[in-house]
């Protein structure tokens, strides 16, 4: 009989390191997301709104469709290819009627301007309803609380 020598065995050697690579793509998607989010954050108007002790609205399915007056009295709306333009009263109950037909259940909300005259948010009012809308909310700011000392 031959001698042979003995065979080596590979031992395999624990790797103690960490993998990072689930970690990336849960950072990734939630960079998409808050990328995504972040625009949609952003008011088109800059309103100084009224405070007022109010209930907030509760969990919509749809965009609400918000118009704005601003301290000058020109109109803003939400939707549009340019919220950030100022809108003349035709256009906005011509959109607004365009959107209520394409989305019947959508909510029209009014954020008017602190400093601006009562009568200016009235006349919206007036001009949402010639474009169909029955019910209008107002948008305030939440009471701001005191905290005595």
């Amino acid at each position: 009989m031959s001698y042979q020598a003995p065979t080596q065995r590979y031992v395999k050697k624990r790797i103690s390191e960490i993998n990072v690579v689930p970690y990336i793509d849960v950072m990734l998607v939630l960079l998409v997301i808050f990328m995504v989010t972040t625009p949609l954050l952003n008011e088109a108007v800059n309103v100084d709104l009224p405070q007022a002790k109010a209930r907030p609205l509760q969990n919509q399915e749809q965009e609400p469709v918000i118009v704005s007056v601003d301290r000058h009295g020109k109109y803003y709306m939400n939707l549009g290819e340019n919220p950030r333009a100022a809108i003349d009263p035709q256009t906005l109950v011509a959109r607004v009627a365009a959107i209520l037909r394409h989305r019947p259940g959508v909510s029209v909300l009014v954020r008017g301007d602190d400093h601006v005259a009562y009568g200016q948010v009235v006349a919206v009012m007036g001009l949402l309803q010639q474009a169909g809308v029955d019910n209008v909310g107002l948008v305030t700011q939440p009471v701001a609380r005191v905290v005595s000392e």
